[in-house]
């Protein structure tokens, strides 16, 4: 209710300003706000991360300390439970260097290979043998020796060198922090010198028997942790950007490294022993291992104890990667490592008081007694073993003495100083900066964990700063970039046009200021290109921009009030050599262009598009940032400028960012590419760019497509689209790199664009048929395919999500797949083709990815094959027909329909098309319910189809119920499941046969057709006889043969003049392209091409004669010399200056709506208001509304609402307002916002500007149309040549697709009609219970085979989703936390407001109104 009054009183307000108040309210114009329940679930998640880290390091730590106390020489145990305890101890310390080496050979062998530099891997190895020396020592021969609680505190020691590294190397920021590793060292210190002592008092006192020699076991212990401490060298050194060379070199082949260096840690562990236990203790018996059925407990404990530990430490190791990557480093990742040791501790005293309660320890009078008796437990079954030992191992400590029990707060105060020791040495991690989205080698230095002592090494393993990149000031800052918004339109609705807009504006509103810092550190323009823009006025022959464009600038103002409720402050329109541009100041001062590509002058089409915003955005801006002195600035800095706040930069907004850009390189420069229609939200474009910030060998992301609409095709859209993002691009995501990276919504890093063979190849012309399919259908995947040869890696972000239209219609629908099913499967064959230069040079692209991907492309040439034999199972199960001759039904209906698509016309094969889908749905659908029937008869699901119907289910519920926002896809399934054969079979034959079609399908301009049929009308009539209307046309071809002669002549003879005269009228226009060549091109005029045009007919004879103008005002004006062009062009500049276009004016005249009287009200105060929108300036600025407002309805009370002002009325106006503004100013003292108010006032009154392009963006598009974009003119003989290579290719492949799929078919049917009993597999048949049947199910074994196969690829599809779900919920959670609050500023620099001249090598250089 509140928000139907709000928007209540602002039409209110309106209303009073005009008679037309109604505006529209695109959905998703709104401010984002953060949703509780998302923040709920941030903190639920942080929560649970953090319980599951604590939780799975007590395990793997009380685990570990069990297995040590259980083989203990002291252990109550037998020799054969203490020897295979101890077997258990040396799995748990293996176990993680197994997991690194497969992991690291998995990368060395399928990912990149880098030759190692010897010297360096062998300091590395030797280093990493000293520390799996250490740890083997302390964990196999020392802890044994000790109780459980020194065993607990003496792992605190690892920490040492680091303590020592970080004092050396002075490594706080703060000097007074040296005093934390100062701590950690004399703490550490302290704690060795009590563990010495309090053995000392208990060899002394005699406590359980306690021998001198564990005085060895001390100092061999000390000495194993200095060793372990080794193994986060390589921390405190990257810190201090000390031996970074080496560092980084060894980045290269570190995992060849962990190959060799997991290797030799598993050999020191088994020398160790092997040497401790065989040959100096020699308390191994080998015959022991060789476990009886008596030993089940034994091998039940052992083994549990082993995997809970191995389990537990590699699940904590994984919990505290993602605590850290979800922004919760202090409360899930810091505080459970450092609770770890207290709570294990906590823990153990529980159990031994709990322990001494049910043995009846009071009874015993004292601890001593009650330790006595335990002695007397260890053959009775009355106490769990572990609970015994553990009680057992506590008793071996000072509370067992006879003398004095003190000595026991030493043991307590060794702990305390141990734990101590290495919180200090650690306290960086409570302070670390992690990124919204960060590498685990970005947070953690090793790979690879220490799971013995796992709390102490995550923590010291977290590295001390957070590199972004090299040569960057501030290590913990991201790196800022510069985003270009690329949408293309194709005659897009008004509708799908107000999509893009409000998205674009969104994310204005979410950027703020270009001059301001953002958290998220980006710069961003936005660029809308226009395909077939301009049209020819029939009555004037003027060329105009069409419809299309008209509605464009219609949706920019409407978006524009939607947002600021005002007009748009700066609008320029510019001619172009392509031609035309508009350019926007955007609400926030970001810009906003729109480039109007007229057909005639410049390639249409979807990737010439790209192609001319890459060379544009990525070529000629990366030029000029590159040779700053080419960046126009703007020559009078009192003239009006265009930029949206205060006018206080001498550089024009439009040249802001190309300013800026200097400091960002080509990797930090993207390009989102979309489509006219395409849907977003500010939080879809962040995430992009995340994956692109954390990989640098990530050359384009793309993110979850929506289509969106109506109907029964939306439905199946829906779905498809719903399980190839689901299953199909996560396991591509997660296996190899995504193949195609979708236009309607993809960032693209700039680099990557501008690589080798890649932007140079992507502007090849298609000339022959195999490259009109791959270049022209499907422009997207072929670029990404030049990405993926070049090495570069494509990924998808499940959580960025955008909205696209997708067709409604059955036509347009197969229309649009008849251009991406071909051009697919050419991209795809063209890079298995290339598989092992692309192995080689991408290491994202192994060799089993790419079998993955022909394993996948089988299956789909097999569909046509595989959805018939679904079918022929179809009549089987439904008409209960034999199975041979259910074959011969099913494959009649395709091959009809192969025939028909030869033969007909493409919208005939479309009708008969849908015909044949409905009536293959229904027989679908009573497959669907015969295959429950059988199920329900046979009384069992255990078949293989119900078991994979069932399955398919299953697996698709779950995975719809893992997507939580799109759950609701799955009810379209039942619309995919009866959709298959036309989706499958039907379109893909449609696909195939009309291979050689290469037109786009799909909004195709109905317009020019339209013209050309009423040119050759001689009657049109409408008549209407009762309720039926009936229109008669008479053409010329139904006329007699006499008078089309007659009407033929004619035309002939009155064809040059028309010609002529309309040469003649377009000379003018063609001049502002390139004065030279044009005027050279008219006194050039070929009449041997306009007499040869001439025959084609009157309907075309004014683009002819354009066409012709054009090319040879071209071909002569390459003849000349560059210098005379310049010189002629200077000389007609000083002559006479060219008049604008005749379309400049019409649409100036749309922007001029904004100096009516209620706009410019309603702007005024806007602008006002956001000039003044500091807190402390509330007062004055609403005084200023009111009595600026007053002012203006006097000055303009005899002038209508929708009255446009004149250039007298506004200089009155504007000299009016800034008197009354002044004195308003002088009368609050705040003289001082008086220049503000006046650009306010200016930009409240500026009309929009028609400008010309500068010399060198002339010069550049001039040049970029004749080397690449100049508009295609085949040659009759070309096209026919064309048509027939196409026709050639279309005939190979269906003879391919053709003989494959009979092949299949036809091995299915003889296998059935030689019979399942003679050839067949039995598969025992079991009822829902578990009970075995007495029947046998038959499987013909290529059915079964066919069958594993599909189901094997979805159940790697399922897992790979699963995988790249939790890392997706990672990064939305990451996100959550660093989201853009809308908050009112409190405060604006108030500053002197004087003209500055942006200089980033002299700061402060100011320009004042008295040096003006």
């Amino acid at each position: 209710m509140e928000e139907l009054t709000y928007r209540g009183k602002k039409r209110e307000g309106r209303h009073r300003d005009t008679w037309d108040p109604f505006q529209l309210n695109p959905i998703g114009a709104e401010k984002e706000t953060k949703r509780r329940c998302f923040q709920l679930c941030q903190y639920l998640v942080a929560v649970i991360v953090g319980l599951a880290v604590l939780t799975s390091a007590i395990i793997a730590k009380g685990s570990l300390l069990v297995l040590s106390t259980m083989s203990s020489p002291t252990s109550m145990r037998s020799p054969k439970e203490k020897q295979f305890y101890m077997l258990m101890l040396v799995f748990c310390l293996v176990c993680p260097n197994f997991l690194v080496f497969f992991k690291s050979l998995w990368r060395c062998a399928f990912k990149s290979f880098v030759q190692p530099n010897m010297k360096t891997m062998s300091f590395i190895c030797a280093i990493e043998c000293l520390v799996s020396l250490g740890t083997s020592v302390l964990v196999l021969v020392v802890m044994p020796q000790f109780d459980v609680l020194t065993n607990l505190f003496i792992s605190g020691g690892v920490c040492i060198v680091c303590a020592i590294l970080q004092i050396v190397y002075k490594l706080q920021r703060d000097t007074w922090k040296i005093l934390f590793p100062i701590c950690s060292l004399i703490l550490t210190v302290a704690g060795y010198c009590l563990l010495g002592a309090d053995y000392y008092v208990r060899v002394s006192s005699y406590v359980d028997r306690q021998s001198a020699d564990c005085y060895i076991y001390i100092g061999i212990g000390i000495f194993s942790s200095l060793l372990i401490s080794l193994c986060w060298w390589e921390n405190p050194l990257q810190a201090t950007n000390r031996m970074q060379e080496k560092l980084s070199e060894l980045e290269g082949f570190r995992d060849f490294v962990f190959v060799i260096s997991s290797i030799l840690r598993i050999i020191v562990i088994g020398a160790v022993y092997l040497i401790y236990h065989v040959l100096i203790e020699e308390s191994i018996t080998w015959s022991d291992f060789n476990l009886q059925n008596n030993d089940w407990e034994l091998l039940q404990i052992g083994l549990v104890l082993f995997f809970l530990q191995a389990f537990c430490s590699a699940a904590c190791h994984w919990f505290g990667v993602v605590a850290c990557k979800i922004h919760a480093v202090r409360m899930s990742f810091a505080l459970p490592v450092c609770c770890t040791g207290p709570a294990v501790l906590l823990l153990g005293l529980i159990l031994f008081l709990t322990q001494v309660q049910q043995l009846n320890g009071e009874q015993h009078g004292n601890i001593t007694e009650f330790c006595e008796s335990l002695a007397y437990l260890s053959t009775k079954n009355t106490t769990p073993v572990v609970l015994l030992e553990i009680t057992r191992s506590i008793c071996r400590t000072s509370l067992n003495s006879y003398y004095m029990q003190w000595p026991f707060s030493m043991l307590a105060l060794e702990g305390v100083c141990m734990w101590s020791g290495f919180v200090t040495c650690t306290y960086y991690v409570w302070k670390i900066k992690v990124q919204r989205i960060e590498r685990t080698s970005q947070l953690f230095v090793r790979r690879l964990y220490e799971s013995a002592f796992i709390d102490l090494s995550l923590l010291l393993n977290t590295k001390m700063k957070v590199p972004r990149a090299k040569n960057q000031d501030s290590q913990d800052d991201i790196q800022n970039c510069v985003i270009y918004l690329c949408a293309t339109m194709w005659h897009e609705t008004y509708d799908e046009m107000l999509k893009i807009l409000t998205s674009m504006f969104r994310l204005d509103r979410y950027r703020g200021d270009p001059k301001e810092e953002h958290k998220d550190c980006f710069n961003f323009e936005s660029h809308i290109y226009v395909d077939d823009a301009f049209m020819t006025e029939k009555d004037t022959d003027k060329r105009l921009v069409n419809s299309y464009v008209t509605d464009l600038i219609h949706v920019v103002l409407e978006v524009y009030r939607v947002f600021t409720n005002k007009e748009p402050d700066e609008v320029s329109i510019s001619e172009t050599p392509y031609g035309g541009r508009l350019m926007f100041v955007m609400p926030e001062g970001n810009m906003l262009y729109v480039h109007l590509k007229d057909k005639e002058l410049i390639r249409n089409k979807k990737r010439w598009s790209q192609i001319m915003y890459m060379y544009y955005l990525l070529g000629w801006k990366g030029y000029i940032v590159k040779n700053p002195q080419k960046i126009t600035r703007q020559n009078n800095p009192c003239r009006d400028s265009m930029i949206s706040m205060y006018g206080e930069i001498y550089m024009m907004p439009q040249y802001d960012n190309d300013y800026k850009r200097r400091y960002i390189s080509d990797d930090n420069t993207y390009i989102l590419a979309l489509d006219g229609d395409t849907d977003f939200q500010p939080k879809a474009v962040i995430l992009l760019v995340d994956r692109l910030r954390m990989y640098q060998n990530v050359g384009a992301a793309c993110g979850r497509i929506h289509p969106t609409g109506m109907g029964p095709m939306v439905w199946y859209q829906k779905f498809e689209y719903a399980v190839g993002h689901w299953l199909q691009k996560t396991a591509e995501h997660v296996f190899g790199s995504v193949l195609c990276s979708p236009g309607c919504f993809s960032l693209f890093r700039g680099s990557a664009l501008m690589d080798d063979n890649v932007l140079k190849r992507y502007t090849t012309t298609a000339t022959r048929a195999s490259e009109y399919v791959q270049y022209d259908q499907g422009e997207d995947r072929w670029l990404c395919t030049l990405l993926l040869q070049q090495g570069w890696r494509v990924e998808y972000n499940a959580a960025s999500d955008a909205y696209t239209n997708s067709p409604e219609e059955f036509k347009e629908f197969y229309n649009q797949r008849r251009r991406w099913g071909p051009s697919t499967l050419a991209n795809t064959l063209d890079l298995l083709h290339s598989g092992e230069e692309t192995v080689k040079r991408n290491s994202s692209i192994s060799r089993l990815y790419i079998f993955y991907q022909m394993f996948t492309v089988g299956s789909s040439i097999l569909g046509p094959a595989s959805v018939t034999l679904m079918i022929a199972g179809a009549f089987q199960f439904v008409f209960k027909l034999a199975g041979t001759i259910s074959i011969i039904i099913a494959s009649i209906p395709p091959v009809f329909y192969v025939i028909v698509c030869f033969v007909a016309k493409p919208n005939t094969q479309i009708t008969i098309a849908a015909i044949m889908s409905v009536l293959y749905a229904f027989l679908m659908t009573a497959s669907l319910f015969s295959i429950i029937g059988d199920m329900v008869i046979q009384q069992t699901f255990l078949t293989p189809t119900g078991l994979f119907l069932v399955s398919m289910a299953i697996m698709y519920a779950v995975t719809a119920i893992l997507h939580p926002e799109e759950w609701g896809m799955i009810i379209y399934g039942l619309m995919y499941f009866i959709c298959i054969p036309s989706g499958y079979l039907l379109l893909t034959i449609y696909s195939l046969v009309n291979m050689h079609i290469v037109s786009w399908g799909t909004r195709e301009s109905k317009g020019e057709g339209e013209v050309k049929k009423n040119q050759n009308l001689l009657c049109d009539k409408n008549c209407r006889l009762c309720c039926w209307d009936i229109k008669m046309q008479v053409t010329q071809e139904t006329e007699h043969l006499m008078l089309r002669q007659i009407t033929g002549q004619i035309a002939q003879q009155a064809l040059p003049l028309t010609i002529t005269n309309q040469a003649a009228a377009e000379r003018e226009p063609q001049t502002k392209v390139d004065s030279t060549k044009a005027v050279e091109g008219a006194k050039e005029l070929p009449t041997d091409k306009l007499n040869e045009k001439a025959d084609k007919g009157n309907d075309a004879a004014s683009s002819s004669s354009d066409n012709s103008v054009k090319k040879s005002s071209m071909e002569s004006g390459s003849d000349e010399d560059d210098d005379d062009d310049s010189s002629v062009i200077a000389d007609l500049e000083e002559t006479e200056e060219l008049p604008p276009k005749d379309w400049v004016q019409p649409v100036k005249e749309e922007f001029l709506k904004k100096l009516t009287y209620a706009n410019m009200k309603r702007n005024l105060q806007e602008q006002i208001r956001y000039t003044l929108r500091n807190k402390d300036e509330d007062d004055v600025c609403e005084e200023l509304v009111l009595m600026l407002t007053d002012t203006l309805n006097q000055e303009l009370s005899g002038v209508g609402p929708e009255d446009v002002l004149s250039e007298s009325q506004l200089e009155e106006l504007e000299y009016a307002l800034e008197e009354h503004a002044r004195r308003i100013l002088k009368t609050s003292h705040a003289e001082k916002l008086h220049k503000r108010v006046t650009n306010a006032i200016k930009k409240t009154l500026t009309a929009p500007q028609v400008q010309k392009l500068d010399e060198g963006e002339q010069d550049f598009w001039d040049k970029l149309l004749e080397r690449y974009l100049s508009p295609i003119k085949d040659s009759k003989a070309h096209l026919e040549e064309v048509t027939t290579e196409l026709k050639s290719l279309r005939n190979k492949a269906v003879f391919l697709y053709f003989i494959i799929n009979v092949l299949w078919v036809v091995a299915t049917f003889f296998l059935q009609a030689i019979g399942n009993d003679v050839i067949s597999i039995k598969i025992p048949k079991y009822f829902p219970n578990g009970t075995l049947s007495d029947e046998v199910l038959k499987v013909e074994p290529v059915s079964l085979m066919f069958l594993l196969s599909f189901a094997i690829l979805l159940i790697i599809q399922f897992l790979a989703m699963l995988y790249h779900r939790v890392y997706t919920l990672i990064h939305v959670v990451s996100y959550r936390s660093t989201e853009k609050d809308y908050k009112q500023r409190d405060n604006v620099e108030d500053d002197d407001y004087e003209l500055t001249l942006e200089n980033h090598s002299a700061n402060g250089l100011s320009i004042t109104s008295d040096d003006l």
